[in-house]
């Protein structure tokens, strides 16, 4: 079926190929569906009144490698908002790269779509796997330069990476239009060439891809194959709504000691609970620890009371703790694109697999082609700001945790990113007039371009625009210490991109999935070094 598809494609018939793929396949099993992995369900009553040596919340690009990691001594429960991704054509099978972003409906699609108060589209993951489920699969370290300044220990951050990358990425074989990109890049002066790397460098690269030679992705909810199935429990279509706190006898220290949580699925409002195990020596006491990314962790946290007080009080919540810096330092990556191809002809769709990084890793540029609807595609050239300066924030829309909170990244607010904007956008033109893109499009390079500064940055202003790689809320420092425990709070965690005060990288895929491994195994050292003291 899956060549009787690619034929039809072929021949012009996408809309026929598409809808017999679908109706044969949504329920069969991707290649890989079932291996190793845990015990996983959807019935809240299976879990509800259950205790557990850490409750991870998030079941995304951090979540998945965590948990995973954690189970190997400890009972771990992984609740997800979504479902699982495993049999979904949308988004295993790589004919279909884009199409899960063109489905986004209130509760049951796997991408969830947000608009920010700057007005701009965006999307987030919501199935076991999370963003690594519906991104554009591209790989990449962060720079050597990103993990001094983070502070995080090089050698486990290596031993992390390599751990991800042995299950799940792969060296991409590059299609016709990536390797046409590429020349764009090099002949735009994107230098020196690099060749395949997974490391954050200058120049014109070959990144890292999920998807395998097979046309396969693969997500985090993998690395799940990896876990002590005895030890673990996934949750799937469940909702956290808050935190369970309980204050010590002196009233002095609030202790997180659970989460209460509702069906996604919004068929009732009943709310049930699940706990953290509480053996006598306080010591060896778990953690819940919030995975569920830049929008849902600071939103959990604010329907749990810990946020600033006068906004919790907006919507009557009880305040637990007056953490000012929850949503704050809301920030996400500019970035402009150019159509490199206007015609309606069908072309299938293709993941970025080459990067240009230049000016310091200020500016990286890819090129893709995504679907717009069951029979077009585009072909957007587009160029990112990895450190812009503007930063939002994120607030509450609701109480209700199944919708998005509202947040406003102010794109291009500060005048140092509107002038690098301006730089950007002269780059991108000088990719997209490349003689290796104008020669194979068969399309002649433009002379009306825009080039004088005012006009940059009112093409900037115009078409600012996502990379999705949007962070921030928990961000170390404000609202999480350097171990990720959050500030007055004894058993609680944040790990995910909400803590990052920037992009590490192209993608910030690998170093969230790196992430994960990298904290799980230091929560676990740092208890085997608390029970070796006398």
């Amino acid at each position: 079926m899956q060549i009787m598809g690619s034929l039809l494609i072929i021949n012009g018939h996408w809309l026929l190929a598409a809808l017999l793929f679908l109706l044969v396949n949504m329920s069969e099993s991707s290649p890989f569906e079932g291996e190793n992995l845990p015990y996983m369900t959807s019935d809240v009553n299976e879990v509800a009144g259950m205790s557990f040596d850490y409750i991870v919340v998030g079941g995304g690009t951090a979540g998945c490698p965590l948990a995973a990691t954690l189970s190997h001594k400890f009972s771990v429960l992984l609740i997800e908002r979504g479902g699982s991704p495993f049999g979904n054509p949308l988004i295993w099978n790589k004919m279909y790269y884009g199409f899960a972003l063109l489905q986004t409906d209130e509760l049951a699609s796997v991408a969830q779509s947000f608009t920010s108060r700057d007005g701009i589209p965006n999307h987030r993951g919501r199935v076991l796997g999370g963003s690594s489920a519906i991104n554009g699969a591209f790989y990449s370290r962060a720079s050597s330069n990103f993990v001094e300044r983070v502070g995080w220990d090089e050698e486990l951050v290596k031993e992390a990476y390599e751990w991800v990358e042995s299950k799940i990425v792969f060296k991409p074989e590059l299609t016709i239009w990536q390797s046409v990109v590429e020349l764009g890049l090099l002949e735009a002066g994107f230098l020196p060439y690099n060749g395949f790397s997974w490391e954050h460098i200058e120049g014109t690269k070959i990144g890292g891809t999920t998807y395998d030679e097979f046309g396969v992705r693969h997500t985090s909810a993998d690395l799940l194959a990896e876990s002590n199935p005895e030890n673990i429990k996934v949750l799937l279509n469940a909702t956290v709504q808050s935190i369970i706190f309980h204050a010590n006898s002196t009233g002095n220290e609030t202790i997180a000691r659970g989460v209460r949580f509702i069906k996604s699925d919004n068929s009732t409002d009943q709310f049930y609970e699940a706990y953290l195990n509480q053996p006598e020596n306080s010591t060896s006491w778990g953690d819940v620890i919030l995975s569920a990314g830049a929008l849902g962790s600071p939103q959990i946290l604010l329907l749990s009371g810990i946020g600033p007080e006068k906004h919790l009080k907006n919507f009557s919540i009880p305040l637990v703790l007056d953490l000012k810096g929850v949503g704050k330092e809301m920030q996400d990556n500019p970035a402009i694109a150019l159509l490199a191809d206007t015609r309606p002809e069908y072309r299938l769709p293709d993941t970025p697999q080459v990067a240009g990084i230049d000016k310091d890793f200020k500016f990286i540029v890819e090129g893709g082609i995504l679907p717009i609807s069951l029979n077009a595609t585009r072909m957007p050239i587009a160029i990112k700001l990895a450190f812009p300066e503007s930063k939002g924030k994120l607030k509450l829309n609701s109480v209700d945790p199944r919708q998005n909170p509202s947040v406003q990244f102010n794109y291009l607010a500060k005048q140092t990113d509107l002038n690098d904007c301006a730089e950007m956008a002269q780059l991108l033109q000088r990719v997209s007039r490349s003689e290796s893109i104008t020669l194979f499009l068969k399309t002649e390079p433009q002379n009306n371009l825009i080039s004088r500064p005012h006009e940059l940055r009112d093409f900037c202003k115009s078409n600012v625009r996502t990379y999705y790689h949007y962070h921030g809320g928990c961000t170390v420092g404000s609202v999480v210490d350097s171990d990720y425990k959050v500030y007055g709070v004894k058993g609680l965690r944040v790990i995910d991109g909400s803590t990052l005060l920037e992009s590490p990288g192209t993608n910030p895929m690998g170093t969230l999935l790196m992430l994960g491994r990298y904290q799980g195994i230091k929560i676990l050292r740092d208890r085997d070094n608390t029970l070796k003291q006398p």
